[in-house]
């Protein structure tokens, strides 16, 4: 009989936009991380402290306000970053590129941040996380990968992907996004995108290889085409 996992892995629908909230963590030392922390501030520290763990970090995918709070170009979301770490001892884990663009949304300060790059890797317990850099929705846009699981924000949805078009986003970074780092990831890993946009909450990736059109994409031009560009 297998040993029960370490890992603590829990996905939490949130907020009016279908935003999934995610707590990684390790059950052995009761210590996790919550990954865009938006909306409700309350709720989350409710749920963390009913299954006896702690928040010891945030982590952001991207700076837009509904994945961490904070308001931009007339647009204001409750909860978020700023006020979870003026809750519980904890830091924020951002891409460099998106350092500056947290700041100004959420108000947090330079000393509330850790800068990350792709590659960096973040321990809880026996549960390590990957930083994964995926630009194309956000110039930092990143995704999380712990164990069979890719936590991915707005670059990969099941059977979508995010937008290209609002400011900061490229198609062609995210073009390179999708078949570069995310392509190198194998069949069975589990896709938690950052909102429940597509027909079921999850999906492995083999699946979405065959189901979402913007994983089979074999050109450039295919890209562009698909695009509109």
């Amino acid at each position: 009989m297998s040993e029960p996992s370490d890992l603590y892995f829990r996905q939490v629908p949130i907020g009016p936009m279908g935003n999934f909230i995610y707590f990684i963590g390790s059950r052995a030392t009761r210590t996790c991380v919550v990954v865009d922390p938006a909306w409700d501030t309350d709720a989350l520290i409710r749920l963390a402290e009913a299954d006896d763990m702690k928040i010891v970090g945030a982590l952001v995918t991207h700076y837009h306000p509904d994945h961490c709070g904070g308001g931009m170009m007339g647009f204001n979301v409750p909860g978020g970053v700023a006020e979870l770490i003026g809750r519980v001892d904890a830091r924020i884990h951002v891409h460099k590129l998106e350092a500056d663009g947290l700041k100004q949304v959420t108000g947090v300060s330079e000393a509330d941040l850790v800068r990350r790059e792709g590659g960096d890797r973040l321990a809880l317990g026996d549960v390590e996380l990957t930083f994964i850099h995926t630009p194309g929705h956000t110039p930092g846009s990143q995704c999380f990968f712990v164990r069979d699981r890719l936590v991915a924000g707005d670059t990969l949805f099941v059977d979508g992907c995010g937008r290209v078009d609002l400011p900061g986003g490229d198609a062609q970074q995210m073009y390179e996004s999708l078949t570069g780092p995310l392509a190198a990831l194998s069949d069975d890993v589990v896709l938690y995108p950052g909102h429940n946009y597509g027909p079921t909450p999850t999906s492995p990736l083999g699946t979405q290889r065959k189901t979402n059109r913007y994983l089979r994409i074999r050109s450039r031009d295919d890209w562009r085409r698909l695009m509109g560009r």
